[in-house]
């Protein structure tokens, strides 16, 4: 592997000595006229001298590749072994053709001269590169440091230029994720907090009246069998949390293979307003449908979407005062079939908003668990049509009335 790649090293410089071969030949014939006999000798001239010259400038290229520690010493070193190789082969080719001292003298004079300024344009090179390679090497150790708004722009047009490009598109993504991992790691330290929270506060409850049952307290029956209706509720609840965990997780671990399944949305939203019909007569709430008559059938799992549908109105029954009304809406609309749930109720704080859907948010107008739910409901509704492919929202004036609406793709 090492004498393979040492050879495909090599032949860039044996094609450079034959290009320059055949230059040569070219001009003497074509340009010089020279004779055949002339020929003969120029050629043993070129291959006695720049076979040699060529090998040792690999050689001393090579061992100065290895110890050198700076590029810019590395450009210098490939400059001036071009020069030295250039003078020497025009001395041993001068010497062999009979060059009279004086023009030896007078052409290494002037080989000397182009040689220092061709050193001064590598010095040049050299250090236009190790500039860039500095500015790359600073943003690469300023990001490691921490500082994710670091970019790098060299204002060139070259292959050291791309380098950078590469680097801020790493740093741009980079930046993305580390800015999610910090939202994740807060939303779990939210998640710990709110759960803690609301399996603490059932159970606190289940405890105490236990507690007091055992301890003799409570000792009425009426009372006792009040107890045990007050403990069978705390425990629903606690299951119903643990059941919304347990469904948030799998749908936000994208698990959950929905089972779809054309579905008549009016035949759905019908079932649900049927069951919740005596949940609205006991709070004097009116439910009343406006179905598009004729409308598509759409794409989706029954039951996650009458889960959806479920939520959206007991949460209108919740927060929608005596003699209020709730309606259930269907629409065509160029996503698919649109479903508003409007109430005529409280409303939601304009602050409450951009946070409606977050996991265990419960706005300050429903923050006891008597009337706010434990907060994932609406999480849950979002990620089951995001799940679907459509899209749920909200609009709401305080005083005047709630919307929750939702779109699900037509069946094909």
């Amino acid at each position: 592997m090492a004498l393979k790649y040492k050879v495909q090293e090599f032949w860039p410089l044996l094609l450079g000595l034959g290009i320059a071969f055949f230059v040569a030949l070219i001009i003497a014939i074509y340009v010089m006229q020279a004779p055949t006999s002339d020929l003969k000798d120029l050629i043993q001239f070129l291959l006695t001298s720049s076979l040699p010259s060529l090998l040792g400038g690999y050689l001393v290229f090579a061992l100065g590749r290895k110890w050198l520690r700076s590029i810019k010493l590395k450009i210098l070193l490939a400059y001036s072994l071009g020069v030295v190789i250039a003078i020497l082969n025009i001395y041993v080719t001068s010497r062999l053709m009979f060059v009279s001292p004086h023009d030896f003298y007078l052409l290494g004079l002037l080989l000397i001269f182009a040689a220092l300024i061709s050193a001064s344009f590598g010095y040049l090179l050299a250090n236009s590169m190790t500039q860039s390679l500095w500015q790359l090497q600073r943003g690469a150790q300023e990001f490691a440091a921490g500082d994710f708004s670091t970019r790098v722009d060299l204002n060139e047009a070259d292959e050291l230029s791309d380098v950078a490009e590469a680097f801020n598109m790493m740093a741009d993504e980079l930046q993305r994720s580390f800015a999610r991992q910090r939202e994740l790691e807060q939303a779990r330290r939210d998640l710990i907090a709110a759960v803690s929270h609301d399996l603490r506060t059932p159970l606190t409850s289940i405890r105490a009246m236990i507690e007091a049952m055992a301890d003799g307290v409570v000792t009425d029956p009426s009372m006792v069998k009040r107890y045990y209706f007050n403990i069978r509720s705390q425990t629903e609840n606690l299951s119903n949390l643990i059941n919304d965990l347990f469904e948030l997780s799998k749908l936000e671990s994208e698990q959950t293979q929905l089972r779809l399944e054309p579905v008549n949305i009016n035949d759905l939203l019908s079932d649900v307003l049927e069951s919740m019909q005596q949940q609205a007569r006991n709070k004097n709430v009116s439910l009343k449908a406006i179905f598009y008559e004729d409308a598509p059938m759409i794409m989706a799992e029954f039951d996650k979407i009458q889960r959806v549908a479920y939520n959206l109105v007991q949460n209108a029954i919740r927060h929608t005062p005596d003699n209020g009304t709730i309606s259930l809406e269907t629409t065509v609309v160029p996503q698919g079939v649109q479903v508003n749930v409007a109430d005529t109720g409280e409303g939601i704080d304009p602050d409450d908003l951009p946070h409606i859907f977050d996991q265990f948010f419960r706005g300050e107008r429903s923050r006891s668990r008597e009337t706010g739910g434990a907060g994932l409901g609406l999480a849950i509704a979002k990620r089951i049509i995001e799940a679907h492919n459509g899209q749920i929202w909200v609009d709401s004036q305080v005083g005047q009335g709630t919307r929750f609406s939702f779109t699900l793709p037509v069946a094909h």
